[in-house]
């Protein structure tokens, strides 16, 4: 699995022209190999959401594996959630990797020796 993230920039101008600042474009999307597209189709993992966002106290998913196969771009006003936002998308992306690794390893054994 490879993340493909890009930043990107944008000035804002208000209603007249003025420039209001610049807000910031975070764009995301996975690429997979054949096998790990196989097993996302197999335990249709299409819709398994992969981030989420908090609502009320309720987490509700905000990218799941399909819309980050066709990639996904958000915008914020402030560099710091930007880059709060990849470090959650990084991390989510760590923890899918380890679910279809663990998938992978049905019907069969691990050994572990210490």
């Amino acid at each position: 699995m490879k993340l493909i993230i890009k930043r990107n920039q944008k000035a804002q101008t208000g209603l007249f022209g003025g420039h209001k600042g610049m807000s910031f474009l975070l764009s995301s999307r996975i690429e997979l190999t054949q096998e790990e597209k196989e097993t996302i189709v197999k335990y249709k993992l299409e819709n398994h959401p992969i981030t989420f966002i908090t609502q009320n106290g309720t987490d509700i998913p905000s990218e799941t594996v399909s819309t980050l196969l066709h990639g996904s771009t958000t915008e914020v006003k402030d560099i710091t959630v930007l880059l709060n936002n990849e470090e959650v998308i990084k991390n989510a992306c760590k923890d899918f990797k380890l679910l279809l690794e663990v998938i992978a390893t049905f019907g069969g054994e691990e050994v572990i020796e210490f």
